[in-house]
């Protein structure tokens, strides 16, 4: 990002960038920062395109053609499919850019072992957008705070980047319902975030397990009726109370093997912030007891896919530990 920065700062633009990774605010932050500055608002000589199947040819054709009356012509390319399929000819054309265009794609997936891939990153620049942890989320939220002369002490703000997640657009959000909310005064609570702030389903799931495994049948349920009148489908909470038991069983696997909270986010794909609040809930249940679950969910999935049982009941008799 240092990079990007510096060459929107310095007005020195590289002839092609590639912006990709999981945190979609940061991609599309710096990709509207990229526009504003590579075309200084000038949309003649912008050109975008989003989606598979994109012309190739036309591509080149237009980073072939001079700009109009301006220094530089961008072409903006998103969710294309070009660096996870084969793009032969776009690859090839590449390192003839004319200095006078900029051809800037942004992607959701990317296999660096694509052709595109190496051949950006020997030209031009790729920059991932990764998840954020804790430390850095906390800092950023706090910026956005303090510019609107807000203060949050260090609990505060855990609470709130516990119900939040790592989701930066969703932070987004929720910090401005907090501004809006605390208007008149300069020092957000903790009761101002149990007031405002809406905790994410999966806050809920993971509550929720903890619940059925420590067999506290009633408060399993009660999250189950809040999620219902959330209009959360059944056999969503299903799956998602799944996927839960099955990264609980995970985690536990590399925990018995020593993986340490980074490795075991990198491994699992998941957020350092996630991977931190599930190892302690992975140490208070025998790898026994997860296993066990993991079954069940299974079982109750098949139940409702055969006809046994309807999908409401199915969730039930999980919770309530019934099959």
């Amino acid at each position: 990002m240092q990079t990007l920065n510096k060459d929107m700062q310095d007005r020195s633009f590289k002839p092609v960038y590639l912006i990709y990774g999981e945190e979609t605010f940061l991609k599309n932050s710096y990709k509207n920062r990229m526009k504003a500055a590579i075309t200084e608002g000038d949309t003649v000589n912008l050109n975008q395109f989003e989606g598979k199947g994109i012309d190739v040819r036309e591509l080149i054709s237009l980073a072939d053609t001079m700009p109009f009356f301006a220094e530089r012509r961008l072409i903006l390319i998103e969710d294309s499919g070009f660096f996870k399929s084969s793009a032969e000819e776009l690859a090839a054309y590449l390192p003839q850019i004319p200095d006078t265009s900029c051809l800037l794609f942004v992607e959701s997936e990317v296999d660096k072992r694509n052709k595109m891939y190496k051949k950006v990153k020997e030209l031009g620049y790729a920059c991932e957008m990764q998840r954020q942890d804790m430390k850095q989320l906390g800092k950023w939220a706090g910026t956005i705070l303090s510019r609107e002369g807000k203060k949050i002490t260090g609990n505060t703000m855990e609470l709130l980047l516990s119900k939040t997640g790592d989701d930066m657009e969703n932070i987004r959000m929720e910090l401005e319902k907090l501004i809006s909310y605390t208007l008149g005064r300069d020092v957000i609570t903790s009761e101002d975030v149990e007031a405002i702030c809406t905790e994410r389903i999966t806050n809920k799931i993971f509550e929720m397990v903890s619940a059925i495994v420590s067999r506290q049948t009633k408060r399993a349920m009660d999250l189950y009726e809040d999620l219902l009148t959330l209009k959360e489908p059944p056999m969503r909470i299903l799956f998602l109370v799944a996927r839960q038991f099955n990264q609980l069983l995970q985690v536990k696997e590399l925990m018995g093997k020593g993986v340490d909270k980074s490795g075991i986010a990198s491994k699992l794909k998941i957020p350092p912030f996630a991977a931190g609040k599930i190892m302690p809930q992975a140490r208070s249940f025998s790898k026994e007891d997860i296993l066990s679950y993991v079954t069940l969910c299974v079982d109750a999935e098949e139940a409702v896919k055969t006809g046994k049982l309807g999908d409401r009941i199915a969730v039930e008799l999980l919770l309530t530990h019934k099959y």
